[in-house]
């Protein structure tokens, strides 16, 4: 009765809807099982994945039109001009940044996993048939560093799009007519990581051989989600507009896995780092989102 009475609430409640209902069906009925078969091919299945990120944005467009809301307010362009500028230089480089800190610290704490010599990238060369001398070996891994850093957020923005469009550029502004700054971060954060369920459960991120599968996985994808849920849309709100959010989730999409290169093994836990999904690897992540968190607080009170 309540939502019949309330068009916000009813907007998120048929957003909800549609952006869950497709995504686990896809997931569910097509995703997995092409995922879990014998001959499963790779390339389909990562293609199919990248798909699944498109169905937020669906969902705000077939909310809006359904709702009759229309299209008043999308948050595309900017409400604060030129000050929006230094959170898309920050959506741009940031993630990545933190991501090598991350790593960094991770191999800190765990100095006999780092492996100067980047042997990773060495079999990646050999099994391609080259010969992985140092130097094309320091090369390989300083270009795809540098080609991660300065064209990842391009390279990701169209898939990228597909998610913040509907998270940040539609669902946060609906919760935030609804709720306060701190029921709003962690509500939204946690709608994002149980969104990523089926993918959790499939073993994307964190595997399946781990202690408590697949229930913690899915408890530290709402924690990650949580985390960077709030670094993206303190960055919307500065600046009144997703497209922050997406250069944001594009550099961490494309550096998520740089600390790899400086692996040794393969043998990655991937509750610890050095991947940004980890505590280690995502405390500086964290650590952003706590001062982000703080200042919406502070602002609000305001």
């Amino acid at each position: 009765m309540e939502a019949k009475k309330d068009p916000t609430l009813r907007r998120i409640l048929l957003y909800l809807g549609i952006t869950f209902g497709l995504t686990y069906l896809a997931e569910c009925l097509i995703l997995r099982p092409l995922a879990l078969s014998p001959d499963a091919n790779a390339s389909l299945v990562q293609l199919l994945t990248a798909g699944c990120m498109f169905f937020p944005a669906l969902g705000a467009l077939l909310t809006r039109l359904l709702s009759r809301e229309g299209f008043r307010d999308p948050w595309l362009l900017p409400k604060t001009g030129r000050r929006s500028i230094p959170w898309f230089f920050f959506g741009w480089f940031a993630p990545a940044l933190l991501t090598a800190l991350g790593a960094a610290l991770y191999f800190l704490i765990f100095p006999g996993q780092f492996d100067p010599q980047m042997g990773n990238m060495a079999q990646v060369l050999e099994s391609a048939g080259v010969e992985a001398t140092p130097a094309l070996v320091r090369l390989s891994v300083v270009s795809q560093i540098v080609s991660g850093l300065l064209l990842a957020p391009l390279l990701n923005f169209i898939p990228c799009f597909g998610e913040e469009w509907g998270w940040r550029g539609y669902l946060l502004p609906k919760l935030r007519e609804k709720l306060k700054t701190g029921p709003l971060l962690l509500a939204s954060g946690l709608i994002w990581g149980l969104w990523h369920m089926p993918l959790t459960v499939l073993g994307h991120n964190y595997g399946t051989g781990y202690p408590g599968y697949p229930f913690t996985g899915i408890l530290a994808m709402c924690l990650f989600c949580t985390a960077l849920g709030t670094v993206f849309s303190y960055i919307t709100l500065r600046t009144g507009s997703c497209l922050p959010a997406v250069l944001a989730h594009g550099s961490m999409n494309g550096f998520a896995s740089a600390g790899i290169l400086f692996f040794k093994g393969t043998d990655v836990n991937p509750f610890l780092g050095p991947l940004p999904t980890g505590i280690i690897g995502g405390a500086p992540f964290l650590a952003c989102a706590l001062i982000m968190g703080l200042a919406l607080l502070r602002q609000k009170d305001r």
